[in-house]
């Protein structure tokens, strides 16, 4: 059986949306698998939108451009608003609860995880970890790939100037994974 996921991760420049994108896309790289991950920005970096695509496969990826997604990750209102409506029926919501109303998303459409994100990283100790809570949702719910993997994929992305934060990081991974069950 093949392996397809597909996901845009969506949020306000600075929730690190760009960062846990390349993350998923070393740990397919380093799982062996196929990955295109393309990065957008708003008009600003900080504040403004930002999004990403990320496909992971077994096999040759056609196209990196998605048009209606199977999952998505979600961290504000207005990345529901852009990304909800195009979600392939039967797909994948991770919203970020902290900051999005998750009685928003069309649950009859597709599967919502709401995780309250920004809290779970206030917890662990730093509220900008928020991004990675997010991705550990979305690797328990959409089963893309283990864990392990991301976890030791966070040095791929994480500058050396940041290692120190790295054990962070993946306690925020588990913690968001976790929140699943």
């Amino acid at each position: 059986m093949s392996l397809y996921k597909d996901v845009i991760i969506a949020g306000f420049g600075g929730q690190g949306v760009m960062l846990i994108g390349n993350l998923l896309a070393y740990a397919g790289m380093n799982h062996g698998l196929n990955v295109t991950y393309i990065p957008v920005y708003g008009p600003e970096m900080r504040g403004g939108t930002a999004n990403c695509t990320v496909v992971v496969s077994d096999e040759e990826i056609g196209s990196p451009i998605i048009q209606s997604p199977e999952s998505v990750i979600i961290m504000n209102r207005p990345s529901l608003d852009k990304f909800g409506p195009s979600l392939k029926d039967g797909g994948v919501a991770v919203i970020n609860s902290s900051l999005v109303d998750p009685t928003l998303a069309e649950k009859d459409r597709y599967s919502v995880f709401a995780v309250p994100a920004v809290d779970i990283a206030d917890k662990i100790g730093n509220t900008r970890m928020a991004n990675m809570v997010a991705l550990g949702a979305y690797i328990k719910a959409s089963n893309v790939m283990p864990l392990d993997v991301v976890k030791d994929s966070l040095e791929n992305v994480i500058s050396a100037h940041y290692k120190h934060l790295i054990p962070k990081n993946s306690e925020a991974l588990q913690a968001g994974y976790d929140h699943v069950g």
